[in-house]
């Protein structure tokens, strides 16, 4: 039986795992299926799609999550072929341990809350897609709801606030 003086081998840290194009939330499903300690950092986020505007959880580090391990006791084996895991981050052929501080820092975000980060920002030029303004430059100023939109068009020399449907605006 071995015996571990080294305090740092059994103090659980956190390790970066790399994860396949697209597959970090089955990465995280799976080695949460199997016991481990996962953090998946996600915001939610408006995106177009089908021309209209709907909410969806994005990873904030697309191709990565965070994983609580320690040097002895946790079984490493099964986290290289776990579906949707492309590798443990290593420096050489050890593993990189993340900072604890790092971790608690982004678990602290206000994007693990329920804030939604908007697919148009405050100040942004789009193009009105549809309707009698269509082709029409204008200002994103704000949403009105989850449906609608304020822009700042000009009309007339003059500028003008308009309420437009969402799924009307692009991006220039």
């Amino acid at each position: 039986m071995a015996v571990y003086n080294d305090q740092e081998d059994i103090t659980p840290s956190w390790y970066a795992i790399q994860c396949k194009g697209g597959e970090s939330f089955r990465a995280a499903e799976n080695l949460s299926n199997q016991g481990y300690k996962i953090f998946h950092p996600v915001l939610n986020a408006q995106r177009k799609r089908q021309g209209k505007l709907v909410t969806i959880a994005e990873p904030l580090f697309p191709y990565y999550l965070f994983i609580c391990l320690d040097q002895v006791v946790s079984n490493w084996r099964p986290i290289r072929s776990t579906r949707g895991v492309l590798r443990l981050l290593t420096f050489g052929n050890k593993p990189m341990a993340v900072p604890d501080s790092l971790v608690e820092v982004l678990r602290a975000q206000p994007h693990q809350k329920e804030g939604i980060h908007t697919y148009f920002s405050a100040g942004e030029k789009v193009t009105i897609t549809d309707g009698p303004f269509k082709d029409l430059e204008a200002i994103f100023t704000r949403c009105k709801g989850e449906e609608r939109a304020i822009v700042l068009l000009n009309v007339l020399n003059r500028p003008q606030h308009l309420d437009v449907p969402l799924g009307t605006l692009s991006k220039l």
